[in-house]
């Protein structure tokens, strides 16, 4: 079977201030480096509404339409802004993740990739924060809960910052398995291992200013991996951020790419012995474009070679 990628031009629409990190050019870069992969790609669709409220309450909704500018770009928090095109790339991005699952749980592909921005797992359920508007991950894991009828999803988190938004969206619902790795102390200050959510259905993994890839892969050897092939997941989405290079700016963790092939590779093994192999990514964070570039072509070169 095939990869999907999925994406929209629209993405590209979303105008972050000059000098600010999570801006046009990143999805540029990934696009860019995933062109000469053999992969299925379809358009993004916009989400419907239906799709946003299953993990946010209309009043998010109904705040995110009403602070998109007709002009120029308006600040949302010292993070997080909108531009004129802002709203329908949130929408696109937030389409992408559900098309991507229906597109794995159909069958018509092994797994798919979102490329996508603004990213979304900093979103909580009324409040837009660290670049994210609407929590497409989160998103998704509705959809395949409660459209596709699935008993058991899990979403493995390797962005370098908490998903303070997915766990949000998600640690009520013992359905689903959450599970971030992330430097601890870092932006947005959340995620401490005793946090294990409201039915220990999270597992918050504090990683070490300076972690390299012998230890990162221990941890996720002892501690993600045996969680997750516990849980028996139907589907396993990926909140896929690469900020944990040792190249990024935003962050202090010392991975290399491979490490993001390796990760890729391991949640791939796990989904062929629990869920038919389906995987659904979507991309969150990477700030530094080569090191963005590569390790998300990393990423996808490997869903590649597993869907084959």
């Amino acid at each position: 079977m095939a990869t999907a990628l999925i994406t929209h031009p629209d993405c590209l629409g979303h105008i972050t201030p000059p000098g600010h990190a999570e801006q046009v050019a990143r999805l540029d870069a990934v696009l860019g480096a995933l062109e000469g992969i053999p992969l299925e790609r379809y358009s993004a669709p916009l989400a419907a509404d239906a799709d946003i409220l299953r993990a946010h309450p209309k009043a998010h909704l109904d705040n995110i339409r009403a602070e998109t500018p007709e002009k120029n770009i308006v600040t949302l928090d010292p993070d997080t802004f909108m531009s004129p095109g802002s709203l329908a790339a949130a929408f696109r991005g937030a389409g992408a993740v559900v098309k991507a699952v229906d597109l794995v749980l159909g069958g018509t592909v092994g797994n798919a990739f979102a490329a996508i921005r603004p990213p979304g797992h900093h979103a909580e359920r009324e409040t837009p924060m660290g670049f994210c508007l609407f929590g497409n991950i989160a998103i998704g894991a509705k959809h395949a809960l409660d459209h596709h009828g699935l008993k058991r999803v899990a979403v493995v988190d390797f962005d370098v910052h908490h998903g303070n938004g997915t766990q949000d969206l998600l640690q009520d619902d013992p359905r689903v398995l959450f599970i971030s790795s992330h430097e601890m102390p870092l932006y947005p200050g959340t995620g401490d291992p005793s946090d294990t959510g409201e039915h220990d259905n999270v597992l918050n993994i504090a990683l070490k200013a300076g972690t390299r890839s012998k230890e990162f892969r221990e941890i996720y050897e002892a501690q993600v991996f045996p969680r997750l092939r516990a849980f028996k997941p139907e589907l396993i989405l990926v909140s896929a951020g690469f900020d944990a290079h040792r190249a990024d700016p935003l962050a202090n963790i010392s991975l290399e790419t491979p490490d993001f092939a390796w990760v890729t590779g391991r949640i791939c093994d796990i989904a062929e012995e629990v869920c038919e192999g389906r995987v659904v990514s979507a991309l969150e964070g990477g700030y530094d474009l080569e090191a963005l570039a590569d390790s998300a072509a990393a990423h996808v070169k490997t869903l590649q070679e597993r869907a084959a």
